[in-house]
């Protein structure tokens, strides 16, 4: 019998055995012996969530544009078994929104409350793991409550899809494929799964390495399939990016609606321009010869390291930091990766990051002010945008501790 739930097109569960079955095939069945139906109960439904920066990897390795190479891995990962497959975009979407708004938030108080700014970026899971175990105070109170484009992912398929399908949190395996391994450590952590009835946001985290590795494995046909949606019934949207770098962008939407929120400025592009290396550069919004708005973008444990020297003595003059541990933010970030970009011997594979980056810069825009999904969820979901519940699913707190003596003696 056909269980809608089962990974496999059979459900093996019957009233007989194989042998009983065999032995009795040519036997009359009597009213009382039907077949059991199937205790769907007891199956797991399995979700994967793809992250935007996964997409031109797979779009590079299987020589097709970026829409259709979703659509092939796709179809690949439901010829596997998976039953849901959504794009992340959305939940980078909230992301960015709530770090706008926490932005605008901290910088209005920064006068009352001294570290309230600056402001640094808590999306990449290598870098928040450092502040948080090796840094600890002062310096993660500086750290943007806003969840990262996982966590949110986690709580949407978790806990809105989970009701939208009538089911319990736990009967969901919730797969993310991503560029990145310190994702897979971000997916360990207790805080991000206590409130979903004791089900974790993500079960497991999986490279676009090691998805591509299990394709290339795999005797599964080649067939392409739509990507799925949270509402179900929706036309598939069409792949699309945020502005800025490939690690979504923090930065260029914070400063656009900062600018906008703050100072009434609009600002179409940010330009911003390398300072002691290309992987630390700032972007200013001056007016009348002052400065309003002084962001920048802090890429490698190098910077990273340099930061903190300076923000602890006092002499770091930014609002707002874009921090990612992997270098190359501004043209690799996200994409760079080891999980995707990462040669046999360990380098990074600059030729195959080269062409990634061309696919990801084709990828039309869109802010995401103008997805209307989000707005949707904010209300179907979160009760509205600053409700308590948005601040539940939206917004972590990060464990502040004392850091060890020789925390900026590690070499990386």
């Amino acid at each position: 019998m056909k269980c809608e739930h089962c990974t496999r097109k059979e459900c093996s569960k019957k009233s007989k055995t194989d042998d009983e079955e065999n032995a009795s095939v040519d036997a009359p069945r009597s009213a009382n012996e039907k077949e059991e139906k199937c205790d769907t109960s007891k199956h797991r439904v399995l979700a994967v969530s793809v992250c935007p920066q996964s997409l031109p990897y797979f779009a590079a390795k299987f020589s097709l544009g970026v829409t259709d190479a979703s659509r092939r891995l796709c179809g690949f990962l439901k010829n596997l078994g998976v039953h849901y497959v959504f794009d992340m975009t959305v939940a980078a979407d909230f992301s960015i929104l709530e770090s706008q708004k926490e932005f605008v938030r901290r910088y209005r108080q920064h006068q009352e409350e001294e570290r309230a700014l600056p402001m640094l970026t808590s999306a990449c899971p290598g870098w928040v793991q450092y502040a948080e175990r090796v840094l600890g105070d002062p310096i993660t109170p500086h750290l943007c409550t806003a969840k990262s484009p996982q966590q949110i992912m986690g709580s949407l398929v978790k806990d809105y899809f989970a009701r939208q399908q009538n089911l319990s949190p736990d009967k969901i395996v919730h797969v993310i494929v991503a560029p990145c391994y310190d994702r897979k450590l971000e997916a360990l952590r207790e805080d991000y799964y206590a409130a979903l009835h004791d089900s974790r946001a993500v079960d497991c985290v999986l490279t676009s390495g090691e998805i591509a590795q299990i394709m290339e494995q795999s005797d599964l046909p080649v067939t392409e399939a739509a990507v799925d949606t949270l509402f179900g019934g929706l036309e598939e949207d069409e792949v699309r990016r945020h502005g800025g770098a490939s690690a979504d962008g923090y930065l260029v939407h914070v400063f656009r609606h900062a600018a906008k929120e703050l100072f009434g400025e609009d600002v179409e592009g940010v330009n911003c321009r390398a300072l002691r290396n290309k992987d630390f550069q700032e972007a200013t919004l001056e007016k009348n010869g002052k400065v309003l708005l002084r962001f920048a973008a802090a890429y490698g444990f190098r910077n990273i390291q340099n930061m903190i020297l300076k923000l602890k003595k006092g002499r770091f003059p930014y609002h707002f930091v874009e921090v990612l541990a992997c270098p190359g933010g501004r043209v690799g970030g996200c994409l760079n990766g080891k999980g995707q970009a990462q040669a046999e011997d360990g380098q990074a594979d600059r030729a195959l990051l080269r062409q990634m980056e061309g696919i990801y810069a084709g990828i039309p825009v869109q802010p995401p002010e103008a997805s209307k999904h989000m707005w949707r969820l904010y209300q179907e979901w979160l009760d509205g945008t600053d409700s308590p519940r948005a601040q539940q699913a939206l917004h972590t707190t990060h464990p502040s501790s004392e850091p060890p003596a020789s925390s900026l003696d590690i070499k990386w």
